[in-house]
């Protein structure tokens, strides 16, 4: 999130996944995209809002949700007085990932979903003026903890203050048909929140440090002394996943790594972490992250800039 929302809340502060503010704007503002998801409530008279989506209209006791890098513009009928709160886009994301564990699995997939149920790059949610009146306690709260700038000793009470706002809004959110389809399709993991097994995270230690290797189950097997159905159960215990699956989740975590952090040609980063098929490579990498290696890079690479 951070530059843009720091620039657009007004000066320089730390880095913190939640900032809010609320402004009183008299005039018209042209389109801004920032790198984080916007939340802007409007507390009193209305506007139109403009960009890519179209046109809005916007009154006082409507929230509006906004995707990270969405250019918004508006024009106030007089005036318009809106708390905004910028949530870093990671930070929403492994909220997300928390609200769907039951369908997925890791948290690279997560985005993948958000684009799945997302309906657009904005929504207006009717919330109604009273209840807006309920949750200013709320919002004038978080706004005050955010110019005070105390990110890690205010984090649980900014936290919890945004989790009371998005409990408010979250049933009025449309999704897309994709996100039913989605958890009818995946198969829930099974947590135990039990001890894992020595030989699971035996197997699991070495495929995060050797993933180029070209691992089998049987040779996995032999190394922690289990049959290979034995270590298959065992392993699915823990990780709820197979030791080759866990493998391409590694290998996508890596490879993930290597088209941001680097400048390295897709095929050379797919061998490098033991990918030696660039088809079978970029099938694997879609169905862990949702989109291509060369999509991935540039979707981080316009986020970077």
């Amino acid at each position: 999130m951070n530059e843009g929302a720091k620039q657009g809340c007004g000066g320089s502060m730390p880095f913190c996944a939640i900032v809010a503010r609320t402004r009183t704007i008299r005039r018209a503002i042209g389109p801004v995209a920032y790198d984080c998801v916007k939340v802007m409530v409007v507390r009193e008279g209305s506007a139109i809002l403009s960009g890519q989506f179209g046109r809005a209209w916007v009154n006082a006791g409507d929230v509006v949700l906004l995707d990270a890098n969405a250019p918004c513009g508006g024009e106030p009928e007089g005036y318009v007085t809106v708390t905004t709160v910028y949530a870093d886009t990671g930070y929403v994301l492994d909220q997300l990932r928390w609200q769907y564990a039951g369908v997925v699995q890791d948290r690279l997939p997560t985005q993948g979903l958000a684009n799945a149920i997302c309906t657009g790059p904005i929504q207006v949610l009717c919330l109604g003026e009273e209840r807006v009146q309920l949750l200013t306690p709320c919002l004038d709260e978080l706004v005050l903890l955010s110019l005070e700038g105390h990110c890690i000793d205010d984090f649980f009470r900014m936290q919890a203050l945004w989790l009371s706002v998005v409990h408010e809004i979250a049933p009025l959110i449309k999704v897309s048909s994709a996100s039913g389809t989605t958890s009818r399709n995946a198969r829930p993991p099974e947590r135990r929140l039990a001890p894992v097994r020595p030989e699971a995270r035996q197997v699991a230690e070495l495929l995060r440090e050797y993933p180029a290797q070209r691992w089998t189950l049987d040779a996995l097997a032999q190394v922690v002394h289990l049959s290979p159905s034995q270590l298959s159960r065992v392993f699915a215990d823990a990780y709820d996943k197979s030791p080759l699956a866990f493998l391409n989740m590694v290998r996508a975590e890596n490879l993930a790594r290597y088209l941001v952090e680097t400048e390295m040609p897709v095929t050379d980063a797919m061998h490098r972490v033991g990918w030696h098929s660039r088809s079978h490579g970029t099938e694997l990498f879609r169905q862990h992250v949702g989109v291509t290696p060369g999509h991935y890079r540039l979707m981080r690479g316009r986020e970077a800039g």
